[in-house]
């Protein structure tokens, strides 16, 4: 369908691509993975004809039609409504369609056999164009999306720039392209969002290229993998998961050419420099100098997954009551986000705070954070020193600091040289250390934002989506320092990978209450899917489940070195039900002191309704303790 054939392109004296080659087939699904700045978008611009190469060709089917999402469509501004933006997708469909409105309303005052006939072809031209479905597509598609039915009629330019961009993907999805190029998909969509749009994508009828840092979405999308590396475009025919483990093979297969290949060097090198001077022996170090010369040289592999140690430090920790929520409420105009709901956050505990967009996640953390006002009771703990991460912060930077300089401000005690090898954790390299913030992007402004939050001495972190604008490489990065933390951290993410990666805790806000799940987002989606006991599980105190939450981590960590797959499955089930039981006695506890009430008795409906919330749950919790000790007696 699409052939790139030895393409080359150069950005200024940079070479991006050089003899570049890719095939894009019909139900190709292929994920274009690489570093920020190596040319992962360039490309998708060079096959929609944006860009030219410098040399090579990019050949494509005559009949191969474009859908095309970029970055750029954020701005994207309109006083339609964003039914109206997404269904321009259908371009004939809507001429067909304001053809036969024309004719109706002719035909009012003017009938004639001529214009009966031209509407009767309007009419099956339109039907075969799925006109009359054409706007329940549309709504489909934007509620998918995360649109409530009521924001449909709303003009486009009332919202924000990723709400903006869903409904330019939502337009791109409608027009049903041979070929779907998609720059970051993922980056403006929350989970629900996310988990639509792939079980979308999975049945789509053409070819799909996406670039994407979000390993989840090439796991469940991708058949096949592209890495830019060193100017070439590496085909890997699988998902992400089958690229890991593939590349790591072909790393030491060159790794082992490589040596060779230098041994042979060295072994050639000493002949050569042995009997250089040797008449008898001339011809034959003029051969080898030869063959030196003529050497396809292997080169070297590159670790591009690389270790830190950030070396946290705190001046001192925090009291082992992080913050404390009472009662809080919260509205904007009529709209209430959060509704009576409390919470204790514990030293020690890695928070996700997970869910769909307009929950109020971000709201909740900066009520944690202490920058919104509420109705109940905030109570910050003891020795608590907070940093906050928030893409509002980097309005904060000194625009007229060096990017080193900033982070020197943040007041961690580390060299310049330490400073410098984290600014290289976050793709500021060599001279990058010293230029001005005002000349950054916005992703790299967040990338400084972000390097000065964790290099601060907090023990209390709340980060807000701190994987944006991140490559795959940084995400490890940022992974690998918050494992390191030995504090107490919240953060908003719909990256899923990273979530698995750095959280014991899981957060949710369901009926304008905070819930929790006291473990990994593993268990916390095997809980979802199999095992939830009970549809309202609200948080109060961690400090029982939290222990629990240990218990599972060290469940974990052992089963890891058990050579067994069974003992493994059974630990995990273990690690599992000892949390549902933890959260089953928070819920009986609140059920008895309902009960405790001695205004209850004088109601009879209201009573014997807590005494059957009570028994259900006892019900449960025998239920799971049985599992528990019979599980624990096979284990032995």
């Amino acid at each position: 369908m699409v052939s790139i054939t030895d393409l080359s392109f150069y950005f200024g004296s940079r070479p991006l691509y050089k003899d570049a080659n890719l095939h894009i087939k019909p139900k190709d699904r292929i994920g274009l993975i690489g570093p920020n700045g190596h040319g992962k978008s360039t490309l998708l611009k060079i096959l929609t004809g944006d860009f030219a190469p410098d040399s090579g060709s990019v050949s494509m089917a005559r009949d191969c039609t474009i859908g095309f999402l970029n970055q750029d469509l954020l701005s994207y501004q309109s006083d339609e409504s964003i039914r109206a933006v997404a269904m321009k997708a259908f371009e004939r469909a809507l001429e067909v369609q304001k053809g036969i409105d024309e004719i109706l309303s002719k035909l009012e005052t003017h009938y004639t056999d001529q214009l009966i006939d031209e509407l009767g072809k309007l009419q099956e031209e339109f039907e075969a164009l799925d006109g009359y479905t054409m706007e329940s597509r549309t709504d489909e598609v934007l509620e998918g999306l995360g649109f409530v039915t009521a924001d449909l009629a709303k003009p486009l330019r009332q919202f924000s720039g990723g709400w903006r961009m869903r409904v330019m993907l939502a337009k791109i999805l409608l027009a049903k392209p041979n070929l779907l190029l998609l720059d970051e998909p993922t980056n403006h969509l929350d989970l629900p969002s996310i988990q639509w749009i792939e079980e979308y994508l999975q049945e789509y009828e053409g070819a799909i290229v996406t670039v994407s840092h979000d390993r989840e979405f090439l796991n469940r999308l991708c058949n096949t993998i592209v890495e830019v590396e060193g100017g070439k475009l590496n085909y890997y025919a699988g998902n992400f998961t089958y690229f890991i483990e593939e590349k790591e093979l072909r790393k030491e297969i060159q790794k082992g050419a490589f040596e060779n290949q230098q041994a042979q060097i060295r072994q050639t090198q000493k002949f050569i420099d042995t009997f250089r001077a040797k008449a008898s022996k001339a011809s034959q170090v003029q051969s080898r100098v030869k063959a030196l010369e003529r050497l396809d040289l292997v080169e070297d592999v590159s670790d591009s997954n690389a270790r830190v140690n950030f070396k946290f430090k705190f001046s001192q920790p925090s009291g082992r009551q992080v913050v404390e929520l009472k009662d809080i409420s919260k509205t904007f105009g009529t709209n209430k986000v959060l509704a009576h709901t409390s919470l204790a956050l514990e030293r020690g505990q890695k928070v996700a705070l997970v869910g769909a967009n307009g929950k109020g996640k971000t709201t909740l953390l900066r009520i944690i954070a202490g920058e919104e006002s509420i109705e109940g009771e905030r109570e910050i703990g003891y020795n608590v020193r907070e940093s906050f991460f928030a893409q509002h912060q980097l309005e904060a930077l000194n625009v007229d600091n060096t990017v080193i300089d900033e982070l020197k401000q943040a007041g961690s005690g580390k060299t310049e040289q330490e400073l410098r090898s984290v600014l290289g954790c976050f793709l500021f390299t060599d001279e990058d250390a010293f230029k001005k913030i005002k000349v950054l992007s916005g992703g790299e402004k967040s990338r400084v934002a972000l390097a000065k939050t964790l290099i601060s001495e907090a023990n209390f972190l709340m980060l807000d989506e701190p994987t944006n604008h991140l490559d795959m490489q940084s995400v490890n990065i940022l992974i690998q320092a918050l494992q390191q933390y030995e504090g107490t951290f919240v953060v908003v993410s719909h990256d899923r990978h990273f979530v698995s990666q750095i959280a014991n805790t899981i957060w949710y806000i369901e009926d304008k209450l905070l819930k929790q799940y006291p473990g990994t987002w593993d268990e916390y989606l095997y809980w979802q899917e199999n095992l939830r006991p009970h549809p309202t599980l609200a948080v109060t105190k961690a400090g029982k489940a939290q222990d629990k939450t240990q218990d599972k981590g060290n469940a974990k960590n052992d089963a890891k070195t058990d050579a067994k797959p069974e003992a493994n499955a059974d630990k995990k089930k273990l690690a599992i039900l000892e949390a549902d039981i933890a959260i089953l006695e928070q819920e009986a506890d609140k059920a008895r002191n309902v009960l405790g009430d001695e205004t209850l008795y004088k109601d009879t409906g209201r009573l014997k309704a807590a005494q059957q919330d009570l028994f259900n749950i006892e019900q449960q919790l025998r239920t799971k303790t049985t599992q528990w000790e019979a599980l624990v007696e096979r284990m032995g």
